[in-house]
């Protein structure tokens, strides 16, 4: 059968073929009639409609300025602002607006010798910024361990190891106003982080001997002598428009409209509109520096704010609301009804692991123990120190369960401290398998007995180490009141009773959970479980666990490492791996060996993160170390417009 458009098409090519035989006739019998110009007008064209793409956010941002606030909504939208200017991938950094990422092997990294005075900031053997002084103890140069660390006699000419760091922009960059984006413009950023009023986190600030422009293109970071760093990209200002905000104070930029409301950028997209509770609409950036790849593909992008209520932040793709649904909407509250509408294939979703991993913490060694522990003089009994009993804690609990039961078995369980896309992800570390069988077996080693023969109540002591006898196995466990760790830590409460272990969960708000010590339950040490996490990045985060990062009076509560373990070989292969960063499998694999060994903590699941979007959009990749999902919006793109 013939299609009918191809019906149409014969009919009418047939029509015009007897016209033309017809018209061959009358002509050999007439003569040829005078042919006149009749001027015609043409319709003129309907231009087509701009295109648009729409994402959804579960939150309004605060503001843009990026020295100001810092938030995953924030930086939805400042994705489109600014195109990096460093991107990172499967985590490692990938260069947007410079030509390359600064190292040793392309010469942008140098390690030289440098002569250090008396009264010199610099960093000493243990890792604090000092003022070189009498008895200081440095690593001269050439040495970066603690074999060869030697402490300064006040007198002797001292040369320490000093780190310098080239970033080379891209040629020909601009601002979305046709300024010339210079190396300048990124020492003005450094200018406006440095100063007083600007609240950023001064551990980059603390470590920069000098951050100067050697040329348009040119810049060159100097660290402080004894400092190096491995994570290069921590040290490149995120260039700030000086033409634009020059004349503004530091003080004043944090709310000014500039900075908060209509940053400046080089990315795809100009900021155009922000109408406050509704949405942020942009046009598409003429000076983008890569328009001439035909991106961005759209004409306009819109931020639409959803809120994060699970009744709505499903409907904009539903109903055509939204292209995109980002992570900030919190969909992994409502798991169950994003697994079905993929099933279903109504919607595509992105999950991703991590980087944050959710752990529970033991109360090791809480705070009162520091002045020597007693049974007899504390009420807080050891209940943790015996590693058979963390052990046994490990065996009671169905991790993989909780996963299936609790997030649709969209997690898995941390293996070490790397998510599991990251290159020093070790799969094979020993875990403690869900066995309350040797569980049990474990307590009565210790000597957790289950003496009234009733396994609805707690076991009690006897012969239990630094544990008075009698004492119940019953304990705290502490976690913020977000949903989910609610349930997590109400059903893990559940599994420790059936092997003979009181729990009572609390759950304080946030706030007041994270306080400082020594008031803060967790930061001053006086909890027995905790649940919370942690986030893994490019390098080991094992320092959290060392024992130089235990909140106690001596260091002002300041350490992080709340279970109050130590352990000196821990410690030792934690320098080491922190020393390899990413360059060293093995320094990785030693220290997340003995932490799953040891277990301090007990980790539990990896985070996740949804993103949603519409099945005909492409070239939405998530990525677990990028600083958004979003990270790419310049490539999205919809049905045929695909590549």
């Amino acid at each position: 059968m013939v299609p009918r458009h191809k019906n149409i098409f014969i009919t009418g090519l047939l029509a015009l073929v007897l016209l033309a035989a017809c018209g061959e006739r009358t002509t050999a019998l007439q003569p040829s009639p005078t042919l006149v110009s009749t001027p015609t007008e043409l319709p003129t064209p309907t231009p087509a409609p701009p295109s648009e793409l729409t994402i959804c956010l579960g939150r309004e941002p605060q503001g843009l300025y990026i020295y100001g606030s810092s938030s995953r909504a924030q930086w939805s939208v400042l994705e489109a602002v600014y195109d990096g200017p460093i991107d990172r991938r499967g985590y490692i950094d990938q260069p947007v607006i410079l030509t390359q990422i600064p190292s040793e092997a392309n010469g942008d990294i140098l390690i030289t010798p440098v002569a250090v005075q008396r009264g010199q900031m610099m960093l000493d053997a243990n890792g604090s910024l000092a003022l070189l002084d009498t008895g200081t103890i440095v690593f001269p140069s050439g040495c970066n361990d603690q074999s060869c660390a030697a402490a300064w006699d006040g007198s002797s000419p001292l040369e320490m190891d000093q780190q310098r760091v080239t970033y080379r922009l891209s040629p020909g960059l601009t601002w979305s106003d046709g300024t010339p984006l210079t190396a300048e413009d990124s020492v003005y950023s450094f200018r406006v982080a440095s100063d007083p009023a600007t609240p950023v986190n001064p551990l980059a600030i603390d470590r920069t001997e000098s951050y100067t422009a050697l040329d348009a293109n040119t810049v060159v970071w100097t660290g402080v002598p004894g400092y190096r760093t491995d994570e290069p990209s921590a040290y490149f200002f995120i260039p700030l428009p000086q033409h634009a905000w020059g004349s503004i104070p530091a003080a004043d930029l944090l709310t000014a409209d500039q900075s908060n409301r209509r940053p400046l950028g080089w990315g795809p997209y100009i900021l155009s509109e922000w109408l406050p509770g509704e949405a942020i609409s942009l046009t598409r950036n003429p000076n983008y520096f890569r328009a001439g790849e035909g991106l961005p593909r759209f004409d306009r992008l819109t931020y639409r704010f959803l809120g994060e209520q699970p009744d709505n932040n499903l409907v904009g793709l539903v109903d055509g609301t939204c292209d995109v649904v980002d992570e900030t909407t919190l969909l992994e509250e409502q798991l169950q009804s994003v697994r079905n509408m993929t099933i279903n294939e109504t919607i595509q979703t992105h999950v991703r692991l991590g980087p944050e991993w959710e752990h529970l913490d033991f109360g090791i060694r809480p705070a009162a123990y520091d002045a020597g522990l007693n049974p007899y003089a504390v009420t807080r009994q050891d209940y943790f120190g015996d590693i058979r009993v963390r052990q046994a804690v490990a065996a009671c609990i169905d991790r993989q369960a909780l996963i299936g039961e609790l997030l649709y078995s969209q997690s898995q369980i941390p293996s070490g401290f790397f998510p599991p896309d990251h290159p020093l992800y070790a799969a094979d570390l020993p875990q403690i398998a869900f066995d309350p069988a040797r569980a049990a077996q474990l307590l009565d080693e210790v000597g957790w007995l289950d003496q009234d023969g009733d396994p609805a109540t707690p076991r009690t002591a006897l012969g239990v180490a630094n544990v008075l006898d009698g004492t119940p196995l019953s304990v705290t466990y502490a976690t913020t009141n977000e949903k989910l760790r609610v349930a997590t830590a109400n059903r893990i409460a559940g599994m420790l009773k059936d092997c003979g272990i009181g729990v009572s969960v609390q759950s304080p708000d946030a706030g007041t959970l994270y306080a400082p010590g020594p008031e803060g339950q967790l930061f001053g040490r006086s909890f027995d479980l905790a649940q919370f996490s942690w986030q893994s990045g490019r390098v080991s985060p094992c320092f959290l666990y060392t024992a130089d990062q235990i909140p106690a009076e001596a260091n002002s509560w300041l350490g992080v490492n709340i279970t109050g373990w130590s352990h000196p070989a821990y410690d030792a292969a934690c320098q080491t791996a922190q020393g390899a960063g990413s360059d060293d499998p093995a320094a990785n694999r030693e220290v997340q060996e003995i932490f799953s060994s040891e277990l301090p903590v007990l980790p539990l699941y990896y985070t996740i993160h949804i993103t949603a979007a519409r099945t005909d959009l492409c070239e939405l990749v998530v990525d677990s170390s990028a600083r958004s999902d979003l990270w790419n919006l310049e490539k999205f793109a919809l049905g045929t417009d695909c590549p």
